[in-house]
């Protein structure tokens, strides 16, 4: 699921940050020298993020060379002592997608499935409209959000986000999807026109990925949540990772607001399989999550390839951002996850052997903007750190 899908559609939206991160990191922390340590810099970067208008809450993770940070600050209820800790479930939105994609990953290392499979094969029933004239639609186009997918089923969803702000929209799409299951998912499949061939245009699909959710689940013989908190438990020591939730860790879910709505608003509904916005996690869950990119590896190496490359700077892997070129973080690797109550930023940064992960218990048109100017402070310091050591005589 993608609730903010308008902010991060397209390479447009790393062009219009990189701009606007540089503005508003000024004004974010006043000076961008580094402190004595950079458990300090994210220290004041987590305090000052939710000195922002409309930001309750926030937790930081980060993974330096080795080092490892976890920082929780704000209350994320208005009012009520109740600021986040290690325990909190936040729900990741479509940086759950990126999971998914490194399931495909790990799927295609272990001959499973082909990048280049019509995703047909793996589906009962006729489906002729999951073509365009003779091409079908494959493995790789969902995992590129090239597939002329639309990005939201049923179309519906599509509609009520197109107003996020609105107060409105999170009861709006919890109406959309109450009892919305496989089999409508499934039914609306059937329904779905492609417009032009596959693999050529940008167009943010959470459906596609719901679809990769479900190819998953036919090559194992299991189904999705399982899969995927077996695999993340053993390879990168996940343990708290889930899509559903019993009554008891339901009471671990981190309040959220959307929007300037100054009443706490519901979670996100469920979704058929839930890979493309269900997944809910704790902040030391995605430290390790860093940790698990950073360390390379096989399937990790799989999951960043880029299996479409739009222009010289811009790439998707297996739903994984891929920019090029960048003044100040070189090649990196990232993703946007957003629900009608919380939105985070993940950021995996070779140059630096670094990982970022910034989520917010609010969800609004600026709610990512802030985010970004605290993630380029913290890279400001780290490479004016890492400057400063080069010119260091040796002792």
């Amino acid at each position: 699921m993608q609730a903010t899908s308008m902010i991060v559609r397209n390479r447009r939206w790393f062009n219009c940050f990189a701009l606007s991160a540089v503005l508003l990191s000024a004004g974010c922390t006043g000076k961008n020298v580094p402190a004595k340590n950079l458990g300090a810099d994210i220290d004041e970067v987590a305090a000052t993020l939710i000195e922002q208008p409309l930001l309750h809450s926030a937790s930081i993770a980060v993974v330096y060379r080795g080092e490892e940070f976890i920082r929780h600050r704000g209350d994320m209820e208005t009012g009520k002592p109740s600021p986040p800790t290690d325990a909190t479930l936040y729900e990741i939105g479509s940086l759950s997608k990126t999971l998914t994609g490194t399931l495909i990953a790990n799927a295609v290392l272990e001959h499973k499935l082909g990048l280049e499979d019509d995703v047909r094969q793996y589906l009962q029933g006729d489906y002729p409209n999951l073509q365009y004239k003779s091409e079908p639609l494959r493995i790789r186009h969902l995992l590129s959000h090239t597939s002329g997918l639309p990005n939201m089923l049923p179309e519906r969803a599509n509609t009520v986000l197109a107003d996020f702000t609105d107060h409105r929209t999170p009861g709006e799409l919890n109406a959309v999807y109450k009892g919305y299951g496989k089999t409508d998912f499934f039914n609306d499949l059937h329904t779905v026109e492609i417009g032009s061939a596959p693999g050529k245009e940008y167009a943010y699909s959470s459906a596609g990925t719901q679809l990769a959710a479900h190819i998953l689940e036919v090559v194992y013989k299991r189904d999705y949540e399982s899969l995927l908190r077996g695999f993340f438990r053993d390879v990168a020591g996940m343990s708290d990772i889930r899509i559903k939730m019993s009554e008891d860790e339901a009471a671990r879910l981190a309040a959220g607001y959307h929007s300037d709505n100054v009443v706490p608003t519901t979670p996100m509904p469920e979704l058929p399989w839930g890979a493309s916005g269900n997944v809910k996690a704790t902040t030391p869950d995605m430290l390790n999550y860093l940790k698990f990119q950073l360390a390379g590896g096989p399937v990790v190496t799989e999951s960043h390839r880029p299996l479409v490359k739009f222009d010289s700077e811009f790439s998707i892997g297996y739903f994984w951002n891929i920019v090029s070129g960048d003044r100040l973080k070189d090649l990196y690797y990232a993703h946007h996850g957003g629900v009608p109550r919380s939105q985070c930023y993940i950021y995996i940064m070779p140059k630096y052997d670094l990982g970022i992960f910034v989520i917010t218990n609010q969800s609004g048109d600026q709610t990512a903007h802030a985010m970004e100017a605290a993630i380029d402070t913290l890279v400001e310091r780290i490479a004016s750190r890492e400057k400063l050591a080069e010119h260091e005589p040796p002792r």
